[in-house]
């Protein structure tokens, strides 16, 4: 599993500062957005599920939480505009400033909303990247259908073109989200995203990686961008995922960014050593069936039992180690991408 903890010092400093500076803003507690809130930091209901079966089955128990995200329109629209909307989801390292300073800015740029949750600080968490059960998996999908729920409820967005769009870990819920059952289990009424952004994202292969089949992933269009050097979350990986998918009836593209590393959407252009933060190697064969419940081996289709996908996990998945680096040049590339993707889906 990949992730985009940042482990220097200095870097750490830049997220801490950012996150006291997000800390020290009036947070609003609201049940949905009827009122028409505009720009600003909101609380809203959300839920902790504890696995993917809490994910897809919403009779099960999900403790209740509160999420945190924050909410940028784009200036200068016209009262009765029904913007479109993304819900941006960020990875192990929690929130960072360049998903408000570059991607909402561009999405505002381009007359769409922008909703930047954050999964951590509301449950007391600053990063995941050295151990990921500190919050489970669930719980960032869970608030990514509660926000999609907040937005729909907005009379200044238009409910039928919110996409989703994660970053390395989050990167899973961009993905995760456009699974039918996952879906139906965990969105509210008949609400979808529109599109699925993965941003050098996690859950291409191995547990977390949903086996694609006919009818597993909903219509949807899904864009996976990457960088070719990344070795934390691997191009390959997430090529041939999309392959699958789009076999499978999903419509996917896949944009390769030539020399670019995890987490290069970042201003700091120095390289970083994540040497202690686990990730799955490259051409991990583990996926989960969602239709059979069950863990397989892709390379045979095989059934898996639990101490069988262990084993398998141990020889073939289980890595450490990872470098982190910000490039401008591939992060323009990856916003003119992102920006071309939404403008076709939403009709802009």
């Amino acid at each position: 599993m990949a992730l985009n903890r940042v482990v220097t010092s200095t870097v750490g400093l830049v997220l801490a500062c950012f996150a006291a500076a997000a800390g020290a803003q009036t947070i609003t507690a609201l049940t949905d957005f009827q009122s028409a809130p505009g720009n600003g930091v909101y609380s809203y209901p959300s839920s902790t599920p504890a696995n993917v079966m809490d994910l897809m089955q919403s009779t099960r128990p999900r403790p209740s939480a509160t999420a945190r995200g924050e909410l940028v329109l784009p200036p200068n629209m016209a009262a009765d505009a029904k913007l479109p909307a993304v819900v941006l989801v960020h990875g192990s390292g929690g929130i960072y400033p360049e998903e408000v300073s570059f991607w909402a800015k561009r999405f505002n740029e381009q007359g769409m909303a922008a909703f930047v949750i954050d999964v951590f600080g509301p449950r007391g968490v600053k990063s995941t990247g050295e151990d990921q059960s500190l919050v489970p998996y669930g719980a960032d999908t869970a608030d990514a259908f509660a926000a999609l729920g907040m937005l729909a409820s907005h009379p200044r967005i238009d409910a039928k073109r919110i996409a989703v769009m994660g970053f390395s870990r989050g990167g899973i819920t961009a993905l995760r989200s456009a699974v039918v059952r996952i879906a139906n289990g965990s969105a509210a009424s008949s609400a979808r995203f529109a599109a699925h952004v993965a941003m050098y994202a996690g859950g291409c292969a191995g547990q977390l990686a949903v086996t694609a089949k006919p009818g597993v992933f909903g219509p949807a269009p899904m864009l996976f961008v990457h960088g070719d050097a990344d070795d934390y979350t691997y191009l390959s990986d997430c090529r041939a995922y999309a392959q699958r998918i789009s076999a499978a009836g999903t419509p996917t593209e896949v944009v390769a960014l030539p020399g670019a590393r995890h987490k290069f959407d970042v201003d700091d252009l120095r390289r970083v050593n994540a040497r202690n933060n686990p990730k799955t190697k490259e051409g991990c064969p583990l996926e989960f069936d969602v239709i059979d419940v069950t863990m397989r081996d892709r390379r045979s289709g095989e059934a898996l039992s639990a101490a069988r996908a262990q084993s398998l996990g141990a020889e073939l998945c289980a890595d450490k180690g990872a470098t982190l680096e910000g490039n401008h040049e591939a992060r323009e590339l990856a916003g003119k991408a992102v920006s071309d993707f939404l403008a076709k889906v939403f009709k802009l």
